[in-house]
């Protein structure tokens, strides 16, 4: 189960940028003095030429993002994502956004990935941020493989995405080195008619430990990997609501705003069913790793299965 820790998702997404770089001059990284923190580092050693470092200036590293894509360059805007979703969101907003700049801003260490370092590296409201602001899509990659082809699609994707993904090594979810990865397309893991559980990003591998729980209690779930928060595929959505009648989702993100938001807004207005959202609660987080973190707030596979258990009794 989640006990075997693969790749990071920041070394798989570097890792295939590269290799996509050097087959493709108009490829350019940027950052902010975060070579180190997005793993970089081989990029910058072996394509000098399409690299480029700001210094702690994440602003500016996205304004020269946008103005390299004017002029035709496919941009990887690269930070961590506490930053990237905070200092920097007026230039995404104007900058990127408004601008429909072939801009992608790739936030690492997102969540609480920064656990040991308090609230001002914690990144738990970029998600709701980013899906308001109108012409961007919102992605979180769940482990390497997923992240190696979520970097391939980006490469010829045309316009602003913002992706988040954490600091650790992750646990696998796909055994494919070459998994489905459509954007606005979610991936089912496990089909079943009892409940749903939605996750996104890292907190996947765990809504399929709570599946893989529940299957051993007669309890059958429908796991969804929901890797594009924005534009949210609607229709997995509605369809889950009309045949499982309980949904949970489980997100490494603020209760306010994110995914269990973009779930509720969905199924409140086509097919209301008993719901639950487990994420960060409206408090400031405990400092720890984030294993630590994800235990005190419930995210992990038998706490999630607890969670739906609960649900069904009283739905």
């Amino acid at each position: 189960m989640s006990d075997v820790i693969g790749v990071s998702c920041r070394k798989a997404f570097t890792e295939t940028l590269l290799e996509l770089a050097k087959r493709d001059k108009d490829i350019v990284a940027v950052t902010s003095d975060a070579r180190g923190s997005v793993t970089l580092d081989e990029f910058a050693i072996q394509l000098p030429g399409q690299f480029i470092e700001v210094g702690i200036a994440e602003q500016n590293s996205v304004g020269i993002g946008a103005g390299l894509a004017v002029c035709g360059k496919k941009v990887f805007v690269c930070g961590p994502a506490s930053f990237l979703s905070a200092r920097s969101l007026e230039q995404v907003k104007v900058d990127v956004a408004y601008t429909n700049a072939n801009v992608k801003v790739i936030g690492v260490s997102g969540g609480v990935s920064y656990g040991a370092l308090g609230a001002s590296h914690h990144s738990l409201h970029d998600i709701a941020v980013m899906r308001a602001i109108p012409g961007i899509t919102v992605m979180l990659p769940c482990d390497a493989a997923q992240t190696r082809k979520m970097t391939r699609v980006l490469a010829d994707f045309d316009g602003p995405v913002y992706v988040r993904m954490g600091r650790n090594p992750v646990p696998d979810v796909y055994i494919n080195a070459d998994p489905a990865f459509e954007p606005g397309k979610s991936n089912l893991l496990m089909n079943g008619s009892d409940i749903a559980i939605i996750g996104t990003g890292e907190t996947v591998r765990h809504a399929l430990d709570a599946g893989l729980l529940l299957m051993k209690k007669g309890i059958h779930a429908r796991v969804i990997d929901m890797h594009t928060i924005k534009p949210l595929d609607r229709d997995t959505v509605i369809k889950a609501a009309e045949e499982t009648g309980h949904i949970i989702t489980v997100e490494e993100h603020s209760i306010h705003g994110g995914l269990g938001a973009a779930v509720a807004e969905t199924i409140v207005q086509s097919k209301p069913v008993p719901m639950r959202i487990l994420g960060i609660p409206d408090e400031t987080v405990i400092t720890g790793t984030s294993s630590e973190v994800f235990r005190h707030y419930g995210l992990t596979g038998e706490s999630i299965c607890k969670a739906a258990e609960d649900l069904l009794m009283v739905g």
